[in-house]
């Protein structure tokens, strides 16, 4: 008895389901049309102060980015092709005198030792 009424039930659901959707589809949208509104309607004012924040930092620092890049812009890519592998290096350090140096780690591979690895990066022991 009841595993008929366990079928029973899953029957019922099934069939009003499409009825369900069907009522809310002639209204003019569907369910999930509707979910996925509301999804996006509580994230936009979820993230509206983050955005708001973001506006004004780039307000504040675009112009400074924007003549660093257009100065320094060539020169950055100049050595962005000399370097092969930016992990051996440290991350950078501003002396005081406001000079900016790239240190290698100590125990990065010189470039001979590189040449030495073959390819596909497999060494035989």
């Amino acid at each position: 008895m009841k595993r008929f009424l366990h079928v029973s039930a899953a029957c019922l659901l099934c069939l009003s389901a499409p009825v369900a959707a069907q009522e809310s589809e002639e209204n003019g949208k569907g369910l999930m049309e509707k979910g996925a509104e509301l999804f996006w309607e509580g994230l936009r004012k979820e993230m509206a102060p983050a955005l708001e924040d973001l506006e004004g930092l780039a307000a504040e620092i675009g112009p400074s980015m924007r003549e660093f890049l257009s100065e320094m812009g060539p020169a950055l890519a100049a050595i962005a092709a000399e370097v092969e592998d930016w992990s051996s290096y440290e991350l950078p350090e501003i002396l005081p005198n406001g000079d900016i140096i790239i240190r290698k780690k100590p125990e990065a591979p010189s470039p001979e030792e590189k040449n030495d690895v073959p390819e596909n990066g497999i060494t035989d022991l």
